[in-house]
């Protein structure tokens, strides 16, 4: 397995090759990464903060599927929540760092908080809304974090991956968001469709 950086947005992807040597995520040229050990503090606190986001998404995608009533949005979520364990896998495996215990609380109330949106429960596309919010801000935050960072340096780069892993978590919930609404099967869950 091999890890490429994407020279344009930043997107590590693993894989032994991609289609033309582009990113998937943005089609910018890929550059394959040496392995690299990450040890310094302002570096562990970029990886701990990509796993305290990751965290939050899973209890809020977790909790989020047994709250709503709508069958196809509760497996959406599952699936979301899936996805964030292996993102934290991901995590784990591209910076050598030991993935912390999922929450056991601090889900959707959070989530809201945390995205600067309010909670309605009655609403399912809130909860949609609000999981777009979280990944959005978390990108943001990312990419401050990376422009602050000084040019070169590995917490520079490690912030400027990570934002785009949430550009692109962003753009998926977004897709899925635009096909639930027009009640379409979505990307993460095929027979995904409004009731």
């Amino acid at each position: 397995m091999l890890e490429w950086r994407c020279r344009d947005c930043g997107k590590v992807s693993e894989g032994f090759a991609f289609p033309y040597g582009m990113c998937p995520l943005c089609d910018g040229s890929l550059e394959a990464i040496e392995p690299r050990d990450i040890e310094d503090a302002a570096s562990l606190r970029a990886i701990r903060i990509a796993f305290e986001i990751e965290l939050g998404g899973h209890a809020f995608y977790t909790q989020a599927a047994r709250e709503t009533e709508e069958e196809g949005l509760r497996r959406l979520f599952q699936n979301l929540a899936e996805m964030e364990e292996e993102h934290m896998s991901i995590l784990t495996r591209r910076y050598h760092a030991d993935a912390p215990p999922p929450a056991a609380r601090s889900g959707v109330e959070r989530a809201a908080i945390f995205a600067g949106l309010e909670r309605r429960p009655e609403d399912p596309a809130n909860l949609l809304r609000i999981a777009i919010a979280c990944e959005e801000r978390a990108a943001a935050f990312f990419a401050e974090k990376s422009r602050e960072a000084p040019e070169g340096s590995p917490e520079h780069q490690l912030y400027r991956e990570l934002a785009a892993e949430e550009r692109e978590h962003a753009s998926l919930l977004d897709t899925e968001f635009t096909r639930w609404k027009a009640g379409k099967a979505g990307l993460l869950q095929a027979d995904l469709q409004t009731e």
